[in-house]
């Protein structure tokens, strides 16, 4: 039987906490317990948790965004914490078999890594998406998702864009040019 699976996306102190070196602020500040409560709620039910992560390194000339925005998310600091009580929830949880958090280099949580493998061999074909940026990261892993033809889910009460143009372009594409879920 197919199952869903939660992929809570850059949810990180750099992207979010008010002295992140990205951050979306406020409007990223209040999406903390409904993501908490929805990883609980998958969890709890035994569907997958997953945690697509950024991961950099400082002034890497060979990656793009180092000329396009502040160091953020480097391995091993403070920015790249999960945000407010995600972190706690995080530390309670990481080691079980369902909530899976894993490094990416790029926008899309499936560009270089193994997610597509990871939910195919779980038999996942609904995945559901929050966090940040809803006009980066999140539109990013929506498009991979919807070229790989996952049935996608976006929750509106837990994404938040760098702008709230950006945002709303975001939440119009995956409506209006991707048919995607918004709940």
């Amino acid at each position: 039987m197919p199952k869903e699976a939660l992929l809570i996306i850059d949810y990180t102190n750099d992207f979010v906490d008010d002295n992140g070196n990205l951050t979306v602020g406020k409007p990223g500040q209040v999406l903390v317990d409904y993501i908490v409560d929805l990883a609980e709620q998958f969890r709890s039910s035994g569907n997958e948790v997953i945690l697509p992560t950024d991961l950099h390194e400082e002034n890497n000339p060979y990656h793009p965004e180092t000329k396009l925005f502040p160091p953020h998310n480097l391995k091993d600091t403070w920015g790249r914490e999960f945000y407010g009580s995600l972190n706690d929830w995080y530390k309670q949880h990481a080691t079980e078999k369902n909530v899976y958090m894993f490094d990416k280099t790029r926008y899309s949580s499936f560009a270089g890594t193994d997610l597509d493998l990871y939910l195919r061999e779980r038999k996942i074909d609904t995945i559901h998406l929050v966090g940040v940026c809803t006009e980066i990261c999140v539109l990013h892993t929506a498009v991979s998702a919807y070229n790989l033809n996952y049935n996608i889910i976006v929750h509106e009460q837990g994404v938040a864009g760098l702008s709230q143009a950006g945002h709303d372009f975001a939440l119009s594409h995956f409506k209006n040019s991707m048919d995607i879920t918004i709940k």
